[in-house]
């Protein structure tokens, strides 16, 4: 399995200057890598009773939350709302009791004669009339019911997949909600809420103890590593444990995805007047312009921040294929890629309900992905197949007798793997509950979902406005070997495209890179005069 790749791991005594970057709860170098845990339970969907009314008493029932399996839940659902009775044939309106004209006994100063009769007898068939027609309308109410039910029971894998959509739509929160509680004026100011600004901000507070440090990121969530949203959270039996983002690391304690809990961090309004300074961090904000001259950005609010020194550290955006760029909205929806913790949330919330998910891409976000969801998915009978065209996983960085090594630990771990192979079209199949995948290799595959982990491009966004170069063969903003590109502007993480002594120009995007250049940046930005000698090694389960 891939969880014996630890040779690509760094091991736990490397460098002293990684390491004097975090504290004992550091995750660069160490690396959770047992993946000996066994799949979790199956998650259950915590759901409300809706209110349920008895029509002949007029009581209620009070909610009480249940949980059922999303299975249970879509046939309880119509025992949770019964057939009310027709009020055509409430049983007051035809009781002996009633006042009706065909079973109430008027005096006899009151009885009808001849044309009475007539049309006693009319309003007595109406009523009848009506009676049999509810009787119908209920039989056909009930066949209805009863077809719809036993339609439920007899094909419960397509009423399931009715109500898959990986892919939420979520409302982001802006922390602050306005503007106006964001400082003008700040002392250092890092774009971006990954890895390299958490490296930098901690180099800027280790070099000057009392700076004052504003975050803006375009993120709801506090800075978090990424690289256990595809490996670590997916292994273990603590299904609670993973969907609160926690998880085991390598020596068997546990920890949060994110670096710091909040409290860690300086509320905004605060920054400006705590007395030793902190770190503030804006969270659901976007920098939509840089002006390098006068040292100002702008958020998407229209407001303007000025900065003594700025770090952008905006990462990598996920690629897609261009067979997707081309598809409908509702073919696209069965597609998405991986990268955020909403990403994660959105697949491990339909791990249980869908039945074959095909991962494109065999470099280590893909394969890592493969092994972990085909793990997760053994006692549920998830199918996951991973497609690319390179001959064996990670080939693009391992030589081939260790790519093909890695590949069959891959296909141990119950993954379908199609080497050498590409996607060359796709159609919705199965009455558009299913995506039909034409392969290179003459097959033809349909699954419930697709995964895009074909790679990443630098988010440079910013350098038109603000006049910063791009390299023109790797992409990213073109910095020196002190990761400067202006005057108090520096670039840290995926997006720098660095000078090296060594190795010349160069770009990467990984998390052991985004920790080295953020704390470099970081100390830079501080006073320092230091340039990028330390090189990251590639690391995976």
């Amino acid at each position: 399995m891939l969880s014996k790749l630890r040779f690509l791991r760094p091991p736990v005594s490397r460098g002293s200057k990684i390491l004097s970057a975090w504290d004992s709860k550091n995750y660069s170098d160490k690396k959770n890598g047992s993946g000996k845990n066994n799949t979790g339970k199956t998650p259950l969907i915590q759901v409300i009773k809706p209110v349920k009314i008895n029509f002949s008493k007029k009581t209620k029932k009070v909610n009480e939350p249940v949980n059922l399996p999303k299975k249970e839940m879509i046939i309880s659902k119509y025992n949770e709302y019964p057939l009310k009775t027709c009020p055509l044939v409430a049983k007051d309106e035809f009781s002996s009791n009633s006042n009706s004209p065909t079973t109430s006994h008027p005096p006899e100063s009151e009885k009808n004669y001849g044309w009475q009769n007539d049309s006693d007898n009319k309003q007595s068939f109406r009523n009848w009339s009506l009676f049999g027609g509810a009787i119908v309308l209920s039989g056909t109410l009930y066949g209805i019911y009863h077809f719809d039910i036993m339609k439920q029971k007899k094909d419960d894998s397509h009423t399931i997949k009715d109500t898959i959509n990986v892919k939420k739509t979520r409302k982001l929160v802006k922390i602050p909600s306005l503007s106006e509680s964001i400082p003008d004026n700040i002392q250092y100011l890092l774009i971006g809420g990954g890895t390299a600004s958490f490296s930098a901000f901690r180099a800027i507070k280790s070099a000057d103890p009392t700076a004052r440090v504003l975050v803006i990121s375009a993120e709801g969530y506090l800075p978090h590593m990424r690289p256990p949203l595809s490996k670590e959270l997916w292994y273990g039996d603590d299904t609670e444990m993973a969907k609160s983002l926690n998880f085991h690391q390598w020596n068997g304690t546990s920890r949060s995805l994110f670096y710091e809990p909040e409290p860690f961090y300086t509320p905004v309004e605060e920054l400006t007047t705590a007395k030793n300074g902190g770190i503030s961090l804006a969270r659901g904000w976007k920098v939509e312009s840089i002006n390098v001259s006068q040292k100002k950005v702008k958020l998407n609010d229209g407001k303007e921040i000025s900065y003594d020194k700025c770090l952008i550290a905006t990462g990598s955006i996920p690629k897609t294929l261009k067979l997707y760029d081309d598809a409908s909205e509702e073919l696209k929806n069965k597609f998405s890629v991986f990268r955020s913790i909403s990403d994660f949330e959105d697949l491990w919330e339909q791990l249980s309900h869908i039945k074959s998910i095909a991962i494109i891409g065999g470099g280590f976000l893909g394969s890592e992905l493969a092994a972990s969801l085909a793990n997760k998915g053994k006692k549920n009978g998830v199918k996951i197949y991973q497609i690319f065209k390179e001959k064996g996983n990670m080939g693009k960085v391992l030589p081939n007798y260790l790519s093909q090594w890695t590949t069959e630990k891959v296909r141990n771990e119950g993954v379908e793997v199609m080497t050498e192979t590409e996607v060359k079209n796709c159609s919705l199949d199965n009455d558009k509950q299913q995506v039909n995948l034409v392969l290179s290799n003459g097959k033809n595959i349909s699954v419930d979902h697709v995964i895009m982990a074909v790679g990443a491009k630098p988010n440079t966004e910013l350098a038109a406005d603000a006049g910063l170069e791009i390299d023109s063969k790797l992409d990213g903003y073109l910095v020196n070997s002190e990761l400067q590109a202006r005057t108090d502007l520096y670039i840290a993480g995926d997006c720098a495209c660095f000078y090296d002594k060594q190795l010349g120009r160069r770009r990467v995007e990984h998390h052991d890179h985004a920790v080295i250049s953020g704390r470099l940046a970081g100390e830079n930005m501080a006073g320092a005069d230091s340039e990028r000698s330390d090189e990251c090694i590639d690391f995976t389960m």
